[in-house]
């Protein structure tokens, strides 16, 4: 990483060198064992790690949320008039509505192909089964579903290998401060279109939710920036964004925008962001975030309006809502309690167990997907096969059920959605476990969730339900197409909520739609150890507050189940990729160690004086990769005294303002400070938000070398310090809270002799990973704690 100033000292032998020089050698993502990270570390912590981003393996650095007050910055603020202040807002709240405004579109676009694209297949494979073509429907069925997947596969492997997966344990490591290249990208957000309606449309166990997430992310940062990186918009206005802190706030309206658009739920769209990827948060970001929201319900319920009138072809009410009991009476007594918290039991126990055995499975699809592309594209085309022959021929095993007269809908169908599907029946009957197999994912959960129909579906059906979606559920997330963990989980989770309901028959008052509804939201808050969220995404949904006391007790006592085995499963994920991710909560084992001693372990820090020579800096620049530089000036008359000969610690300059300041001949003949008026000539603050700029792309004369460069006008003169006998956990806490690149590490004692900055505290030294590689001891003081 190239915010790392420092590395930790350990000696070195022949072996281990040699060692190092064969896991150099070796290809990024090889990884020979199942039992360690998908990335191979060294044992020290590296310059330039490796962290796998979507499907692609990319060096990381860190982002600059932190505010560089330069001289630049300063006489730029105190410029600025009361119409630019009112413009850099106007134009925030204008982002945040076009971003609300795509979102929903493309959200609408998405439910539109996916309804249209499964429906005719649907409504063909009806036609071979009226026509006893049996073995015909197999292979139309498996056919389709094997084009789409392939078309999905082969742009993610191809094209954009980060739009594989969700891309939320990527977007909450952006936020978190953590820089993944080509996340946002143009080419990114088009693969993650059309990869989601081909994956979501051949029927694989995957949803549109989390994908969405990242198409809002990804249309929010294209908007902020001006477009793509090669088109990209150089409007005036468009500056004021060109900074890391505005981008992390308008990406975090997009993600939230992504959950409405996905549940059609604003209020929990902005709850999610608050609760599971944002770190860092104000009032004014909340209230951005749920305009963003405001405008997605707005662009949905138009559609919706305009589907309604048959205008969408086979669009029905599927994908936008999921489940409504606004019309169901839910009525409870305190017996009640005791099956509910049973729920969320099961809820804690599958979900841990759930992530566990995802954990392993990842690690598998890694050995495998390490091979090449094709070996990626042989993965998802054989789940697609698996799961197309589960779902065609599963039903087959299932009894068909006469139709109840008092049934609330249309009994049997063979319409592409339907909760009483006829499949291989005869009139008058219906085939419940088609009706959960051969139909969409939404359908699926909204039949599943069905009230009011206690009879409807056979103990084996849901049985076999259960099993199928808890392996698919496993091996679908993971292959090289766009997926999200949502459905899946919430297909696992209503089908055991709703068999337990049937299980408990007369013993319980609850509708056995509801026990779908309840298991669902256990298995959600089991596994992503959401609570908040998740509790206002299923009222969004059910449209009905009397279910909120129960559901509140579920999802608590899931979350504490699942939190007594495992993190949940996008922490899994983040530690699988190796993005160096700070959590909320340091080790307690850090408050034995200090930032001093971290110092200690490290190489001296790389300064520069307040007036350095040319050819120091192109040394520096040239010899080290790291990201910032203290600047201390010695013999400095301290103001308002007659104290001469202080060493000044100046403030903290960045890699890529000394590259402008190279790149503009920023030169001097003579070693002297320069007036306000020369560097206001010379640089503008737009300019040195610019990070593209290399040290080898900038050529700089022999003669030149001999010169010198005026550091202080470029230097952020308030960077963070702390103190040297600070304990680690303290500092993590600040590093993370302010979401720091840099923190600097100042004596605790002032004399002569004594340096002016110990080191610098970055992302990396402050990971427990690392922090362990160098002092193993706490390891055992780990355990020890673990123990009491």
């Amino acid at each position: 990483m190239e915010d790392d100033s420092n590395h930790f000292s350990k000696p070195e032998t022949p072996n281990t060198m040699k060692a190092e020089a064969e896991v150099e050698e070796r290809d990024p993502e090889s990884n020979s064992s199942l039992s360690e990270p998908l990335l191979k570390r060294n044992r020290t912590l590296s310059s330039n790690p490796l962290a796998l981003v979507g499907a692609t393996v990319s060096h990381i650095e860190s982002l600059d949320y932190e505010i560089n007050e330069n001289d630049l910055f300063k006489h730029d603020w105190r410029s600025r008039s009361k119409v630019q202040v009112l413009q850099y807002i106007f134009l925030k709240w204008t982002l945040a509505f076009l971003v609300g405004l795509l979102t929903g579109l493309i959200a609408t676009l998405i439910n539109l192909a996916i309804e249209n694209i499964a429906g005719y297949k649907f409504l063909a494979i009806v036609g071979f089964i009226k026509e006893e073509r049996y073995l015909s429907g197999l292979v139309f069925f498996t056919g389709v579903n094997f084009v789409l997947t392939l078309v999905a596969a082969v742009l993610c492997v191809c094209f954009a290998p980060t739009a594989a997966g969700p891309g939320i344990p990527e977007i909450k490591a952006y936020l978190n401060g953590v820089d993944t290249p080509d996340m946002f990208g143009a080419t990114t957000l088009l693969v993650k279109i059309v990869g989601s309606i081909g994956a979501v449309s051949a029927g694989l166990d995957l949803g549109k939710e989390g994908p969405l997430v990242h198409i809002g992310s990804c249309i929010a940062s294209l908007l902020g920036q001006g477009g793509p990186d090669n088109y990209r918009l150089k409007w005036r206005w468009l500056r004021y964004f060109n900074n890391d802190r505005d981008r992390r706030d308008i990406i975090t309206a997009g993600c939230s925008s992504g959950v409405c658009a996905a549940f059609r739920s604003p209020v929990g769209g902005v709850l999610f962001a608050l609760e599971e990827v944002a770190t860092w948060w104000r009032s004014a970001l909340l209230w951005r975030t749920f305009f963003s929201t405001a405008v997605v319900v707005v662009v949905l319920r138009t559609f919706i309006e305009i589907c309604n009138s048959g205008n969408c072809g086979l669009f029905g009410t599927g994908g936008l809502i999921i489940f409504d009991v606004s019309d169901v009476k839910v009525s409870y007594q305190a017996m009640d309690i005791i099956p509910v918290i049973i729920i969320g039991i099961i809820g804690g126990l599958l979900g841990s167990l759930y992530n566990h055995l995802l954990h392993k499975i990842l690690r598998i699809y890694n050995l495998i997907n390490q091979k090449g592309k094709l070996h990626k594209l042989l993965l998802a085309l054989s789940v697609s096969l698996f799961t197309s022959v589960c779902q065609y021929c599963l039903p087959f095993l299932a009894q068909c059920k006469a139709c109840d007269p008092s049934f609330p809908e249309v009994c049997p169908t063979n319409d592409r959605s339907g909760n009483f599907k006829q499949f291989n029946c005869p009139d008058g009957y219906y085939n419940d476990l088609a009706t959960l197999l051969l139909t969409t994912n939404d359908d699926a959960v909204r039949n599943i969730f069905s009230s009011n129909t206690p009879s409807e579906f056979q103990y084996t059906s849901i049985l076999i339900f259960f099993a199928l979606y808890c392996i698919l559920g496993l091996i679908t997330f993971g292959i090289a197409v766009p997926s999200g963990l949502f459905l899946p989980i919430i297909l696992m989770g209503s089908g055991y909520g709703r068999l337990l309901s049937m299980l408990l028959g007369s013993y319980t008052n609850l509708d056995q739609g509801l026990y779908a509804v309840l298991g669902a939201a256990s298995l959600m808050a089991g596994s992503m150890r959401m609570t908040v969220s998740v509790c206002v995404i299923f009222l969004e949904l059910t449209n009905n507050l009397l279910l909120l006391p129960i559901t509140m007790i579920v999802l608590l006592i899931a979350k504490t189940v699942g939190d007594s085995f495992n993190p949940s499963i996008y922490e899994i994920i983040l530690e699988l990729k190796g993005l160096p991710f700070l959590d909320a909560n340091p080790e307690p084992w850090m408050r034995n160690l200090t930032v001093g001693e971290l110092a200690n372990a490290k190489s001296p820090a790389v300064t520069l004086s307040g007036v350095e020579k040319v050819s120091r800096i192109v040394d520096v620049l040239k010899n080290t990769t790291h990201n910032a530089f203290p600047i201390v000036d010695q013999d400095v008359p301290v103001p308002g005294t007659v104290i001469t000969g202080a060493t000044e610690l100046h403030g903290l300059i960045l890699r890529a303002h000394l590259v402008q300041a190279l790149k503009k001949k920023w030169f001097l003949a003579e070693k002297r400070r320069t007036d306000d008026w020369e560097v206001q000539k010379k640089f503008n603050w737009v300019e040195l938000s610019e990070r593209e700029l290399k040290i080898e792309q900038v050529a700089v004369a022999h003669d030149e070398m001999e010169m010198y460069i005026d550091l202080h006008p470029l230097t952020n003169t308030t960077p963070y310090t702390v103190v040297e006998s600070m304990s680690v956990a303290k500092a993590m806490v600040l590093f993370r809270q302010v979401g720091l690149r840099h923190m600097l590490i100042v004596p605790k004692y002032q004399g002569a002799g004594v340096p002016a900055v110990v080191g610098i505290l970055t992302r990396q030294d402050l990971r427990a990973y690392n922090i362990l590689t160098v002092f193993p001891h706490l390891a055992t003081h780990k355990v020890q704690q673990k123990h009491k």
